[in-house]
């Protein structure tokens, strides 16, 4: 595993354009599968867990190359479905947006078990409801799932117990093409549900609601291939936020759709921080001196899950006591005893993590336990006394790129060990 390096106490100052969402990117990339011809895709994040959803594709008989260093030209013409390669696909979460693609494409699917940090439960059940709504016979297993389509993929009214960007992502996937009209209630409303819909109808897909909590699609009989742009990440956006409100300065945020960082942006006004926005950038200037707060995590527009722990090594230096309440997955507080190694004073109840704010944090050697969690522990560093050595960076590289060399951009003394980077069109 790798590891990143940081000395504290710089404060951080200049500019950061912001790349596109790796969370958007996944599923667009495993969603021209259902076009069957050529889709070229602008504003790819070069993050780790895209990279491989790319190589996904080449290794199931599709060909995908990069023609500029974040756009990639995806032809899946001759695409084998139930070809997946297992030591990639049990890598990535992601790879779960091959069983909507699959069947939509070709009636069957089979994957192995789709992989991804380990934050809690992440079943595949509520998927499975809606492959079922639609046509489709489904078998989960412990190592595979499998499914196939009865007769013909057929629009259903399907209702999630609980808001799934992944199960909306994947009805939306399997139903663009099924004869009649789907009907999603209780979807998910994420930004990045919004554009998979967006790259569809560019594809001359009919659907609408992406945004809200009803979805309708009305199945086509083809789609055909497009060029379409990726939005930018804004958990990307928002941990570089939370970095110079942390460590004190002043950073531009360049290249970002400031809406979608309302709820991100509240929080640290409230915490103290200056947050200034245009229409498409937000300048956070801070003097490092933070107050406590509560938060409590919530499907967009709420407090996003994946911004809560790097809000985490905030309130470990904030004035007063903060709170945390995850409401999303029940393990994704075990990033706090790593932090309390750095002498951070942190209660954790059941899903509720109590900050009580010290003066000062001191460098450690520290693990990240997943992808946000080592973001977090690399703000912590930056603001703790002395040196702190962050182990099992790979994790961070699956979600953010360039992301020690940007740091150090800013004025963070920070450094990584040397890591194999992706050549363009590998």
């Amino acid at each position: 595993m790798n590891k990143i390096t940081v000395k504290g106490g710089n404060r951080l100052y200049g500019t950061v354009q912001i790349s596109g969402m790796k969370n958007a990117a996944l599923p667009i990339v495993f969603a021209s599968i259902v076009t069957g011809e050529t889709c070229i895709i602008e504003n790819i994040p070069l993050v780790d867990d895209v990279l491989k959803s790319i190589e996904i594709i080449r290794e199931m008989g599709g060909s995908a190359e990069f023609i500029e260093p974040t756009t990639v030209k995806i032809d899946t013409k001759n695409f084998v479905a139930g070809s997946s390669p297992d030591d990639l696909a049990c890598k990535i979460r992601g790879s779960m947006y091959l069983l909507g693609a699959e069947l939509a494409r070709s009636g069957e699917t089979v994957l192995k078990q789709p992989g991804g940090c380990n934050i809690g439960k992440r079943p595949m059940d509520i998927h499975m409801k809606a492959f079922t709504a639609l046509g489709a016979d489904m078998d989960e297993g412990d190592d595979y799932i499998r499914g196939k389509v009865r007769d013909k993929l057929r629009g259903a009214n399907i209702y999630f117990d609980f808001p799934s960007v992944g199960a909306t992502i994947n009805a939306i996937i399997a139903a663009v093409t099924a004869e009649g009209t789907t009907v999603i209630e209780n979807a998910a409303r994420e930004p990045h549900i919004v554009d998979v819909a967006n790259f569809f109808n560019t594809c001359g897909a009919n659907v609408t609601g992406a945004g809200t909590n009803t979805i309708k699609i009305h199945g086509v009989e083809k789609l055909h291939g497009c060029t379409y742009a990726i939005i930018p990440d804004m958990i990307e956006a928002g941990t570089y936020m939370t970095a110079v409100a942390a460590t004190g300065g002043s950073v531009t945020i360049e290249g970002i759709i400031p809406k979608h960082m309302e709820s991100v942006s509240q929080k640290l006004i409230d915490m103290g921080a200056c947050v200034e926005e245009g229409d498409e950038w937000i300048t956070v200037t801070s003097d490092g001196h933070l107050r406590g707060i509560k938060i409590k995590t919530m499907p967009y527009p709420g407090f996003p899950t994946d911004m809560q722990q790097q809000f985490g090594a905030l309130l470990c230096l904030a004035e007063g006591e903060g709170e945390i309440y995850e409401s999303i997955f029940e393990d994704r507080l075990r990033y706090t005893a790593e932090l309390g190694k750095m002498g951070a004073q942190i209660t954790v109840s059941d899903r509720t993590a109590t900050f009580h704010g010290v003066k000062k944090l001191t460098g450690a050697s520290v693990r990240a336990l997943d992808l946000r969690a080592g973001a977090a522990l690399v703000i912590a560093g930056l603001c703790a006394e002395g040196k702190t050595e962050v182990s099992g960076a790979d994790y961070i590289y699956r979600g953010y790129y360039d992301f020690v060399p940007t740091l150090r951009r800013l004025g963070a003394d920070i450094s990584e060990d040397k890591y194999a980077t992706h050549i363009y069109g590998d």
